[in-house]
């Protein structure tokens, strides 16, 4: 694994670029005044951002617009958010396609706006649903550091034997330096219980056909740049695609201790091309 001081090292060897948000662009406040000036800097090359969001693309535009942002610093916008409304809009998957209609949402009120547009009628229950839509813990009225909490909805939904869609398949988030559980938390308590999960988003291997589509560039000429080794770093292996792993996103404990950042990514089957300490040129 090579460790290089900045993104402009290599830039120069690549066309495109998939570039996650969270722990790389942004802290889930503010931009990284150092990322801004690299997406400023890789201006000729095509830039999707690519994220487990569980909103629209164009939701994820607007908090982007919020922070600063401007649409030039990048070609497009793919969450996983978006992958899940047009998967539950064309029911072409056969997953999707035994759903019903009835959805009950286990996640944030923010969130809510995948569901416009759907046809669906939201439950107040779980008893009274055909599937769970799990968008992540409900941080406005919980612990979201802990699962604790949110056990006993889990357990409702496994009870009434709803198939659950994950639209974030993040274990874990860093908000301006707390770590907060994902969506990916919860599914992968509900799969271990014996629920059934279908997950959208990365480190699947049909959100990155999706972004190389998009992108227009060869995979052999594309760079993947992400902070979680758990879905940024093995979902551009597994597609086939080069990494740069940031650590100062998800794993800021490992700045400055390359030999241990090394052995995590060893570890855990999930190894990068290139380990960078924070996403700047």
């Amino acid at each position: 694994m090579r460790r290089i001081g900045g993104l402009g090292e290599v830039a120069r060897d690549y066309d495109g670029f998939i570039v996650d948000l969270w722990g790389v662009v942004h802290n889930g406040v503010a931009p990284y005044p150092a990322a801004l000036e690299c997406l400023r800097r890789l201006a000729g090359s095509r830039v999707l951002l690519l994220s487990n969001a569980p909103r629209r693309a164009s939701s994820t535009r607007r908090m982007l617009h919020r922070m600063g942002l401007a649409d030039e610093l990048y070609t497009g916008i793919l969450t996983s958010g978006e992958a899940v409304w047009l998967a539950l809009h064309d029911r072409a998957d056969p997953w999707f396609a035994r759903l019903g209609s009835r959805v009950y949402h286990l996640g944030p009120q923010r969130d809510r706006g995948i569901l416009d547009g759907l046809g669906l009628r939201r439950a107040d229950r779980p008893d009274g649903a055909d599937f769970v839509l799990n968008t992540g813990p409900d941080d406005d009225v919980a612990d979201a550091a802990t699962l604790d909490v949110f056990v006993p909805e889990l357990q409702a939904c496994l009870g009434a034997g709803l198939p659950m869609i994950c639209a974030n398949p993040d274990l874990v988030v860093m908000r301006d330096g707390v770590r907060l559980l994902c969506a990916g938390s919860l599914a992968a308590y509900y799969a271990q219980a014996g629920g059934d999960v279908m997950s959208l988003g990365k480190p699947e291997p049909a959100i990155y056909a999706m972004a190389l589509g998009m992108l227009g560039v060869p995979g052999a000429r594309v760079l993947a740049v992400g902070d979680s080794l758990h879905t940024d770093i093995a979902g551009a292996a597994a597609a086939g695609l080069a990494s740069v792993w940031v650590l100062g996103g998800i794993h800021s404990d490992l700045l400055g201790d390359g030999q241990a950042a090394a052995d995590l990514a060893a570890a855990r089957g999930a190894v990068p091309s290139m380990m960078l300490d924070h996403f700047a040129w």
